[in-house]
């Protein structure tokens, strides 16, 4: 199975500023502790972490590198991809509702291998239907940009709203709509929220980031987390991915891999290679 592995991240802490992996105090983090993941992750430990699968693109999601120079992450990553050819292409950090935003996105577009932003939308509930965020928003598509959404499935009609009234504007929601609370009532919760985020046309999602804090990653614990989200958008919008090394804190690679391989097993071999490689292939323009 050839992999596009469509979310993962690297870093430098040594060179580079990543204020939540490198400050003394920790951040609110959905997985508890993370200082396991402070620590630099570059290509060479990607590699060994996926040594067991043929890996032949992937897509890098920004790091919430320093927000005062969002554009350094992106030359930095120009400089990685060079020597290495991963990642294929990247997610690039953007803040919609800053006064510089057109300026970010115009050099942001000047790389090639840049195909969307993500702006996690900031609280309280509302921000993505403010005028001022929503300027900027709208901009993706005067420079040819999609967007990357991380944001809980309670905001998801907030979402929705956003994809309606920005059609052109491909949004792809990351960590399947985060759905942490695994009760009955959480569950049900997360799928009427997922289930009206799916109306919108122009909306992908990824399968990614479904551990739980201090609990192994398995494929019983989340297959109906993974076919719940496939059944809901359809093989076509779904696609894969790691969210390595964040993920770490919660499974190897290929704990999770492996799990999402048993998971669909029963798929056809062309769906299989819908969810491995081809969708994210196609959202985010990949040419191997």
């Amino acid at each position: 199975m050839k992999i596009i592995d469509a979310h993962h991240h690297f870093w430098d802490l040594t060179r580079n500023p990543h204020p939540w992996l490198t400050d003394e105090g920790r951040i609110p983090f959905r997985y508890g502790d993370y200082s396991a993941i402070c620590r630099d992750y570059l290509l060479p430990d990607y590699r060994r972490d996926t040594k067991e699968f043929d890996i032949v693109g992937s897509v890098h999601i920004e790091a919430e590198w320093d927000p005062d120079d969002p554009v350094g992450e992106t030359a930095w990553l120009a400089h990685i991809r060079s020597a290495h050819g991963l990642p294929s292409v990247c997610v690039a950090q953007a803040w919609l509702h800053h006064d510089d935003v057109e300026t970010v996105l115009s050099r942001h577009a000047s790389f090639p291998f840049v195909r969307a932003v993500r702006h996690k939308p900031p609280e309280p509930a509302g921000s993505m239907e403010d005028m001022r965020w929503r300027g900027g928003y709208a901009l993706l598509d005067r420079y040819g940009l999609s967007f990357d959404l991380q944001t809980p499935w309670t905001r998801l009609e907030e979402a929705y709203g956003l994809a309606r009234d920005f059609p052109n504007i491909q949004i792809v929601l990351n960590h399947t709509g985060l759905p942490a609370d695994r009760s009955a009532e959480g569950l049900e919760g997360w799928r009427a929220a997922m289930r009206r985020f799916a109306l919108a046309p122009n909306v992908a999602v990824k399968i990614s980031g479904i551990g739980t804090p201090s609990v192994a990653w398995t494929a019983a614990d989340n297959r109906e987390i993974v076919l719940a989200t496939i059944d809901i958008f359809g093989v076509e919008r779904c696609m894969f991915a790691s969210n390595f090394p964040v993920d770490s804190l919660v499974a190897t690679y290929t704990q999770i891999f492996s799990g999402f391989i048993e998971i669909v097993a029963d798929f056809s071999q062309g769906e299989r290679e819908k969810l491995f490689h081809d969708n994210a292939a196609r959202y985010y323009r990949i040419s191997e």
